[in-house]
């Protein structure tokens, strides 16, 4: 990464914390908010971070840290429920009273707000990622926001910045529309989460056919079909 993006490292914990409130935002999405104790010292500086969440002895997979408040030790994360999967189906069944750990994040990749435009584009697993980026952005920023799926078609992308919005029924057309973007004048940032072998095309889309700079990029595989517990960064 260039000099204008900051790696910072944080300490690892395990921490142990309980299911406080559920809101299931649409059909195919829910947010929970967990309460304990040992968030005092929670830190998350990007809105790129991921934390383990224990779904069970052995299968941990990684979640945004959608957003937290150290005083009153309450951290929220938002699940994208698929139609299986070990997180999706405890979210699925999530409520106040139950346990859980989560463990990280073990560091920060913070990308300035003050390039000349954004890009964030990705589909349902990206889906908190973006909506933390744009309430974090300032209202001077230029943002364009492509996202897919039926969760992006219905939830609330709120932010002070300009903001261009495209939805997209699945990840083709998503992809098509990455393609055929003009990427604007200046200097800019492009971010895409999403399925590993679309954002390997999204990879190639943006660094070869449109020659955008490695180093203001981030593009990364959150999940793969067939695979569990898969993350991987392309860019």
């Amino acid at each position: 990464m260039s000099g204008r993006i900051q790696r910072v490292r944080h300490e690892l914990k395990l921490r142990e914390l309980q299911v406080v409130k559920v809101d299931h935002l649409t059909a195919d999405y829910v947010r929970v908010t967990f309460k304990g104790e040992t968030l005092h010292d929670f830190v998350s500086a990007s809105y790129d971070d991921h934390v383990k969440f224990f779904v069970n002895e052995a299968d941990r997979r990684d979640f945004t840290p959608r957003s937290y408040d150290n005083v009153a030790g309450e951290l929220t994360i938002e699940f994208a429920l698929h139609a299986t999967g070990a997180a999706s189906d405890w979210a699925r069944q999530a409520a106040p009273g139950q346990n859980a750990s989560i463990g990280g994040p073990r560091g920060s990749m913070i990308i300035p707000m003050d390039y000349d435009w954004h890009v964030l584009a990705g589909d349902a697993t990206a889906l908190p990622a973006i909506r933390r980026r744009l309430e974090e952005l300032p209202a001077n920023a230029t943002v364009q926001v492509l996202v897919a799926g039926p969760e992006a078609a219905s939830l609330p992308f709120n932010s002070e910045a300009q903001v261009t919005l495209q939805r997209y029924a699945g990840s083709e057309d998503l992809l098509a529309a990455i393609r055929a973007l003009q990427l604007p004048a200046g200097e800019g940032f492009f971010w895409f989460a999403g399925e590993a072998s679309v954002a390997a095309q999204v990879r190639d889309a943006v660094f070869v056919d449109k020659a955008h700079p490695r180093d203001a990029a981030r593009i990364s595989a959150y999940w793969k079909q067939g695979a569990n517990g898969h993350h991987e960064d392309l860019s």
